[in-house]
């Protein structure tokens, strides 16, 4: 098993799966509006006559994550970072916005999954 995390391959397959997620949902998900229900759920947290620039400001922050991820710069400081961005949304969403989520139980599963795969790209596999 020590050898599979050995691997340059799957370094950069973990690498490139991370940063898309962020790359994904921040610009398609948030920036372009194609999931309509980021919008109200960052307006039931913000209000509505903020989530129009929230939503535009997030996405673009995600963005940015995205490429840090994609640098491989500093990973243990960018693993810190999308696990505060993933924990503050979640609990965000949860507590003010739960009856827009699809399923609260099912996010905060599939997020934890996601964590774990970045912090093994943090820490467990080895770079090339």
């Amino acid at each position: 098993m020590n050898s599979f995390f050995q691997s340059p391959g799957v370094h950069l397959v973990s690498q490139g799966l991370i940063g898309f997620v962020w790359v994904f949902h921040g610009l398609y998900s948030k920036i372009l509006n194609g999931i309509p229900r980021h919008r109200l759920i960052v307006g039931k947290v913000l209000g509505a006559k903020h989530a129009g620039f929230a939503v535009w400001f997030v996405g673009a922050l995600e963005v940015l994550l995205g490429i840090w991820v994609f640098t491989d710069w500093h990973p243990i400081e960018c693993a810190a970072v999308q696990t505060g961005a993933i924990i503050a949304m979640n609990t965000l969403e949860i507590i003010l916005a739960r009856e827009l989520l699809i399923s609260a139980l099912g996010m905060v599963i599939l997020n934890a999954g996601f964590l774990a795969l970045v912090w093994l790209w943090a820490l467990v596999i080895v770079r090339p």
